[in-house]
């Protein structure tokens, strides 16, 4: 995928409101379960409940599960004659292809920053005729961050800024994705080392002697492990095992590119600024801020 968003098919159908929409990503089921059009939703992922609530959940039980855009069979996604399936990063040629193939419309979103996860719920909630709901989620998410970074300026305007390493895997290394080092740094840390979303080597974690680890393998859920981290050759030196400070963070609160982030960001706050983040609930930066 080269572009974000866009939409391949060899077939129109449908119009763009009513909607009858397969989710092959947690994080577009969440977004549109935010925006109030869980009735367009004809399938989702069975990953998507480790993002929604007990409720929400409930309430898409009745849907047919997949696999998501890495591993979906194709011809079980057309056997609902959806009007649109709907993808996010990573995706298999193969199954994108085939649901193409099988005269599907597919947009795939390729979120890479919170700016552009702003946006994939700004174009998801037109697609189901709920801008104003997704202008007020977007706004709302960033509202929020802003209100956490805002909170840490006046609480330690010349604080220190803990180095944090995120991990989204394990083999080969690979540090996380820019919207997690964007709310690092919203929380007052400075992610390391820099630049996110890539392969990364031992010797440069090492390296850069981070304060802190933050392990959340991706599809692990609460299954991550720092114990593992910590045996690695050479890491006895980094500050963060020394300091008994690598922890485990449920991969979906920093690796589903939605309204789950906000929760992430209150993990990672808590973590990096335990004395900041003791008495914040989930949801109370924004009142308190």
């Amino acid at each position: 995928m080269t572009q974000s968003p866009q939409v391949r098919s060899n077939a129109r159908r449908g119009t763009i409101n009513n909607m009858r929409i397969v989710s092959l990503a947690p994080n577009v089921t969440s977004i549109l379960v935010e925006l109030g059009a869980s009735d367009a939703l004809a399938g989702i992922t069975r990953w998507c409940k480790d993002v929604l609530t007990e409720e929400q959940v409930r309430s898409l039980a009745h849907l047919p599960r997949f696999d998501d855009c890495w591993n979906a069979d194709p011809s079980a996604v057309a056997a609902l004659q959806p009007d649109l399936v709907i993808g996010s990063v990573p995706y298999r040629a193969q199954v994108v292809d085939g649901l193409v193939a099988r005269g599907l419309r597919f947009l795939a979103t390729y979120p890479r920053c919170l700016a552009d996860i702003y946006k994939d719920i700004r174009l998801l909630s037109r697609i189901v005729d709920a801008s104003a709901a997704g202008d007020r989620l977007a706004d709302g998410m960033q509202g929020e961050i802003d209100a956490v970074r805002s909170r840490l300026a006046r609480v330690q305007p010349h604080g220190h800024r803990p180095r944090v390493y995120c991990e989204e895997w394990s083999n080969p290394l690979q540090n996380s994705q820019t919207w997690v080092a964007e709310l690092v740094e919203a929380c007052g840390g400075e992610f390391v080392p820099s630049p996110a979303a890539r392969k990364v080597t031992a010797e440069e974690v090492i390296a850069a002697d981070p304060e802190l680890i933050v392990v959340a393998w991706c599809g692990t859920n609460d299954r991550s492990r720092p114990d593992v981290v910590r045996r690695r050759p050479g890491w006895e030196a980094i500050d963060a095992v020394r300091h008994a400070r690598v922890y485990a963070v449920r991969d979906e609160l920093l690796n589903t590119p939605g309204p789950k982030l906000i929760d992430g960001l209150q993990a990672l706050g808590r973590l990096i600024h335990p004395e900041v983040f003791r008495e914040v609930d989930s949801r109370q930066s924004t009142v308190d801020s």
